[in-house]
């Protein structure tokens, strides 16, 4: 449900936002916002539309592997909510802060063999809710007109806010897959800028590849058969900068 409240909301912030385009290119064309690229710092916020899913390693030692017969994971919308900081080296290069609220989750679906031939099937969501901190450089074209495209790369620290990894799981259907509270990961994408009357508006394009191991192994049936679990996102952000 909040995943679709925030996807509407980024839908009329990018029809918004692309009506200002269609109509600041009518006509006479004039260069918005001319000194903007002339100070060193700008601050915005941003809206983001994400995907999340794992690069999982099943464990070929796994005494369960016997009985396991479908192990899959299943990638799951979700949103962020963040604060835009970007110091300017240069009208082409500058560093970005991104404090950001991510909202994720995914789901790993089990299947396996019961000791009476049937198959019993399982569906274990694995929400979290992460304080990102991405530390980001952005390499930018030059500007023609109001608009540029650019390349950005760099890394994020993550911390899971909602992590369930001191839980006790103890009934097949109540257990949970625990994961580590932190996380590191590498992050490169790409997008463009618009300058509009009032603010920059920015539509960018990256992927999220994380680094640890997040699986914390208790035992269970639904963690011993897996060697690793990383995280990998999509995200689709819309920026706004003063």
């Amino acid at each position: 449900m909040r995943a679709r409240l925030l996807s509407h909301l980024i839908a009329l912030c990018f029809v918004g936002s692309t009506a200002q385009v269609a109509s600041a290119q009518k006509g006479i064309k004039v260069e918005n916002l001319p000194n903007f690229d002339l100070h060193r710092l700008h601050f915005g916020f941003l809206l983001s539309y994400n995907t999340s899913d794992f690069q999982m390693k099943l464990d070929p030692q796994s005494p369960f592997r016997d009985s396991l017969l479908v192990l899959q994971h299943q990638k799951q919308p979700g949103f962020n909510l963040g604060i835009v900081a970007s110091l300017n080296v240069n009208p082409y290069v500058s560093f970005r802060f991104l404090p950001t609220l991510s909202f994720q989750e995914r789901i790993l679906q089990y299947e396996f063999r019961e000791p009476d031939g049937s198959s019993k099937f399982f569906l274990k969501p694995v929400e979290s809710t992460y304080l990102e901190f991405p530390l980001l450089v952005k390499y930018r074209s030059a500007r023609i007109n109001n608009f540029a495209v650019y390349l950005i790369g760099g890394g994020k620290y993550c911390i899971d806010m909602a992590s369930q990894k001191d839980v006790n799981n103890s009934l097949d259907d109540e257990v949970v897959v625990k994961l580590a509270r932190n996380d590191y990961a590498a992050e490169i994408g790409g997008g463009m800028d618009m300058f509009l009357t009032y603010f920059k508006f920015g539509m960018e394009l990256k992927a999220s590849f994380g680094i640890p191991n997040l699986l914390v192994d208790d035992g269970t049936r639904f963690s011993v058969p897996i060697e690793s679990l990383r995280s990998k996102t999509w995200v689709l952000t819309f920026t706004f900068e003063g």
